[in-house]
């Protein structure tokens, strides 16, 4: 039989997720927004203390992911994009990443038109290696929408990861490359499936002491794996020399407690950080009702939403900022990436970041188990 507790619990929950709908309701197109509620704090966005003598970490803790950039989901015009990119350095933001896989080549062509005009050193630039394009009349059918007129074909190995890179040089108009990342070898890749371990042997011989090579010769300034599941960036780990990781899907406020007890742990004791991709669980964290990229919603996830979207209305801020600052907080997360389609949603992405959040917030979810008890969380404002 229910407790009164439990039914009251119940009650609440189904209140918010009705309550909800109305205000998720108008997050349903590409580019759309929520409101951002809260009290702005002030100064800049957040950086990272430099580390003597550490492994390299981007300078700027908000970055931009390129997904959108790539069309992503939805196409975007050129000017669109640019004015994305214009508004986020604008707003301070001076990470950016990219990859030959986003929209076959449009995504780093995009991103190279912009920071075309830049200094180099104003900011930190990551890309990624273990696809090649080739040009072809039939492109194959992928998440992009209207990419450009390229197929792909996965090549780890050290003569691919070169000619990767050179060709990302050429697509971005730079001379040298901060970050690089081994992407989407991986479990979860559905090109791979159990055929992963074969490809990263050929990365353990190939890309990796390549990317070594490259970081000695000052094209890089550092290397990881930019993967969907932890197994390919522990195995890392063992076969090489890695400065970071972009781990996306791993850490978000809704799904955190693996990483946070058991990947995390292993890379703080090699000084590794973490770049949080999909922060905002490609949307679902902004009022979408798109999950990551599966595109389905677990069925826990409604009911979790809801209760943390209703204690973050009781203090006063919203869903997206909650999120994003969950996901900064740890100490091995050198920065968050989230994606942006419009100049206001790379806004209110910074915005976010600079909202005063009530430490009494964080201690109704852990006093709720919403988040982890052990899960670090901002400063309390």
């Amino acid at each position: 039989m229910s407790t009164r507790r439990q039914l009251l619990s119940a009650v609440a929950t189904g209140t918010a997720v009705l309550a909800a709908a109305p205000l998720f309701a108008q997050a349903q197109g590409p580019g759309s927004l929520l409101p951002t509620p809260g009290t702005p704090g002030s100064g800049p966005v957040p950086t990272n203390a430099p580390i003597a003598g550490g492994k390299f970490r981007p300078f700027s803790r908000i970055g931009l992911g390129g997904v959108a950039i790539g069309n992503g989901f939805a196409p975007a015009s050129g000017e669109q994009s640019q004015a994305t990119l214009q508004a986020a350095f604008a707003a301070g933001v001076r990470y950016f990443d990219t990859s030959p896989w986003y929209g076959l080549g449009l995504g780093e062509r995009r991103f190279g038109h912009f920071l075309h005009d830049l200094k180099r050193e104003e900011y930190v630039l990551s890309t990624k290696v273990g696809r090649l394009l080739s040009a072809t009349d039939s492109p194959p059918k992928t998440m992009w929408q209207e990419p450009s007129p390229f197929a792909y074909r996965y090549d780890y190995s050290a003569e691919g990861v070169r000619r990767s890179i050179e060709d990302s040089l050429q697509r971005l108009g730079v001379s040298y490359l901060d970050i690089v990342f081994i992407h989407d070898l991986s479990p979860d890749n559905r090109d791979m499936g159990e055929r992963w371990s074969e490809y990263f042997e050929q990365a353990a011989r190939g890309a990796i002491p390549e990317l070594s090579r490259m970081r000695r010769e000052g094209l890089i300034k550092a290397w990881g794996f930019g993967v969907n599941h932890p197994a390919p960036a522990l195995r890392a780990l063992e076969a090489g020399d890695p400065d970071i990781f972009l781990l996306a899907c791993q850490y978000s406020l809704l799904d955190h407690r693996e990483a946070l007890d058991k990947t995390f742990p292993q890379l703080a004791r090699r000084g590794v950080s973490v770049v949080v991709g999909a922060p905002l669980l490609a949307g679902y964290l902004a009022g979408r009702d798109r999950y990551l990229y599966a595109g389905s919603v677990p069925a826990w996830a409604p009911e979790k939403r809801a209760r943390i979207m209703a204690v973050a209305e009781h203090h006063g801020i919203d869903l997206r900022t909650a999120a994003l600052q969950f996901a900064a907080a740890h100490p091995l997360v050198s920065a968050v990436i989230p994606g942006a389609r419009t100049p206001e949603q790379v806004q209110a992405n910074v915005q976010s970041m600079q909202i005063a959040i009530p430490g009494e917030f964080w201690e109704a979810l852990k006093r709720e188990q919403l988040i982890a008890p052990n899960a670090p969380v901002p400063a309390q404002a």
